[in-house]
C-alpha cells in the first residue's frame, strides 16, 4: 500500500512539473523587461550621384518615446519625407509629405549600367616555413 501511495505521489508530481502548453505564454516574471530604457539618437545619409541613390534617416529617443524622420528621392524626382512618433501608449504615428512635382520625361536615355570590377586583394601573405 505504501508503495502504491509513493508511486501515485511521484506520478502526480511529474505531471504537475511539466507545463501543459510549452509554447503558451510564459509566467509573468519571465515577460517583464527589468532594465531601464536607455536614451539614444542616430542619423545617417546616403547620396551616390553615380548610382542615383539619395536617402537618409534620423531618430531620437528619450527612453520612452521615439521621434524621427526618413527621406528618399523617388524615381519621379519628388522627395518623400516620413516624420514619425512612437511610444507604448499611442503606437506608431507617421506623417508623410512630398516635396517637388513628379517629372515624367518623354524620352528615356540608355539604361544605367555598372562596369564590373575585378577583385584585387590588398593583402597577399607569403607562407613561411620555419
Amino acid at each position: 500500500m505504501l508503495v502504491k501511495v509513493a508511486a501515485l505521489v511521484v506520478v502526480v508530481g511529474v505531471a504537475v512539473a511539466f507545463p501543459s502548453d510549452e509554447y503558451g505564454p510564459q509566467p509573468k516574471s519571465q515577460n517583464v523587461y527589468k532594465e531601464d530604457p536607455i536614451p539614444y539618437n542616430y542619423a545617417y545619409g546616403v547620396k551616390d550621384e553615380y548610382a542615383g541613390t539619395d536617402f537618409g534617416h534620423s531618430e531620437d529617443s528619450d527612453g520612452s518615446a521615439v521621434k524621427g524622420s526618413y527621406n528618399v528621392v523617388l524615381p519621379d524626382g519628388r522627395i518623400q519625407t516620413v516624420t514619425y512618433v512612437a511610444d507604448h501608449y499611442n503606437g506608431y504615428q507617421a506623417q508623410v509629405s512630398y516635396q517637388g512635382e513628379a517629372q515624367y520625361p518623354h524620352e528615356y536615355g540608355p539604361p544605367i549600367t555598372f562596369k564590373p570590377q575585378a577583385y584585387q586583394p590588398s593583402y597577399n601573405p607569403q607562407p613561411s616555413y620555419q
